[in-house]
C-alpha cells in the first residue's frame, strides 16, 4: 500500500557504498543519499500520522457501534418484555371470552 511511496529498504541503507576521492567521501553523493533518507522519513512520518488518524477514527465508530449494541439489547429487552405482557392479556381476554361462552350456554 505504501511500498511505492519509499524509496530505500533498510538493506539499500545497510549495503550502500560511497565512491571515496582524495579527501574522503564524495559529498555530493553522500548529500544525495541523506536526501532520499529524509523524504522517506518525512513519508514515513506521514504515514504515522494517517494511520493513527485513521486509528482514532476506527476506535471512535466502534464505541458508537458499541453503544448502539447496547441500545439495541435493552430495546429488545423492553419490546420483548412488553410482548410477553401483551401476550398474557391476550390470554386473559381469551380466556373471559370462552368462559362467557361456556356459562352462557349452561345457564
Amino acid at each position: 500500500m505504501y511500498q511505492n511511496k519509499i524509496n530505500l529498504t533498510p538493506q539499500d541503507i545497510l549495503e550502500k557504498e560511497f565512491k571515496i576521492d582524495t579527501r574522503g567521501y564524495r559529498l555530493k553523493e553522500v548529500d544525495q543519499f541523506l536526501d532520499l533518507i529524509i523524504g522517506d522519513y518525512e513519508q514515513f512520518e506521514k504515514i504515522i500520522r494517517d494511520l493513527e488518524q485513521e486509528k482514532s477514527e476506527l476506535l471512535s465508530e466502534i464505541s458508537d457501534l458499541k453503544q448502539e449494541v447496547r441500545n439495541l439489547k435493552a430495546s429488545f429487552e423492553i419490546a420483548k418484555g412488553k410482548e410477553e405482557t401483551v401476550t398474557n392479556v391476550d390470554i386473559l381476554r381469551r380466556l373471559s371470552q370462552l368462559e362467557k361462552i361456556v356459562y352462557d350456554k349452561d345457564e
